[in-house]
């Protein structure tokens, strides 16, 4: 049994899909993490565990403590009202702990719009929302921390997360999708249980200073993809809207952008096939464990 001292910035889906992946390889986890909801003890997986309040700048002194007992750190809280609040609030403490691994999650709104064609890691960034212009100076300054003070840091970029509890399969089963009419837009998706297994594989394939687009093989349409949730589940199709009919603000700056992702400097380096190569096959995989 490995041993593991795993401090969590946000305990979202991706934090807690990673520690029952390594809850499922028999890891002993010591588990620290922080939510914006005062400090509490928690359980998951029969994994005791302080959940420290962290909300803005005003967070519990008590979880500094843990932060300098961590070899392992995964920062999934996106940068707030544009300041990256771990950095802001915690450099000089992860800069003092004798961490093996940091993770930060990023997101692949910081390539912009492209047009349709593919992105790697090399391609130019041009972020058109707000929140990829937040997420590329927060990955500057990840990986200024990393060049000047020599710190494990590596990167991930997520495409649009999928999984059991938000796909087109639960819009349509709770009667809140539509179909969205915008000519040439494509993106990538990632299933999260393909996060987490990249997560875990990065624990012992780990190299600093790098950046790994996280999806799938297959970028397509939100078109193309809700119409194959209405194939499988045999439901009727949802209304047709136009871009400009799209009430949320963040949602239509997302189909501002177009651009497929690549995946190969994932998969080359982590030595990893997907579990979900593409949508068809994570859409099925939820349709058949719809409860």
């Amino acid at each position: 049994m490995k041993n593991i001292n795993l401090f969590c910035f946000g305990f979202g889906q991706v934090a807690k899909s990673f520690v029952n992946k390594l809850s499922s390889k028999n890891f002993k986890i010591n588990l620290s993490t922080t939510g914006r909801d005062k400090t509490c003890q928690k359980k998951i997986n029969n994994i005791s565990y302080n959940n420290y309040k962290l909300d803005g700048d005003h967070f519990d002194l008590k979880l500094i403590e843990e932060l300098k007992q961590s070899d392992h750190i995964l920062i999934s809280i996106p940068p707030i009202n544009g300041t990256d609040i771990v950095i802001k609030n915690f450099s000089k403490i992860i800069k003092k702990c004798n961490s093996k691994w940091i993770t930060y999650l990023s997101a692949t709104s910081v390539y912009g719009n492209h047009n349709g064609e593919w992105v790697d890691e090399q391609s130019e960034v041009h972020p058109t929302s707000k929140n990829g212009k937040d997420r590329l100076i927060a990955e500057k300054d990840w990986m200024s921390l990393s060049h000047e003070e020599k710190m494990p840091i590596q990167i991930f970029r997520l495409s649009g997360i999928y999984s059991s509890k938000n796909s087109p399969l639960a819009r349509l089963k709770s009667r809140n999708a539509s179909i969205i009419k915008k000519t040439n837009h494509f993106f990538s998706r990632i299933h999260i249980d393909d996060i987490a297994n990249i997560l875990f594989k990065s624990l012992s394939s780990f190299q600093s200073k790098e950046i790994y687009n996280i999806s799938d093989d297959k970028p397509a349409s939100s078109e193309e993809v809700m119409l194959y949730a209405v194939k499988i589940l045999n439901v009727q199709k949802p209304k047709r809207i136009n871009v400009d009919g799209i009430q949320s603000e963040m949602l239509r700056n997302f189909y501002k952008d177009s651009k497929k992702v690549s995946n190969k400097k994932m998969k080359k380096f982590f030595d990893y096939d997907l579990k979900f190569p593409t949508y068809v096959e994570g859409l099925n995989n939820i349709r058949d464990n719809l409860t």
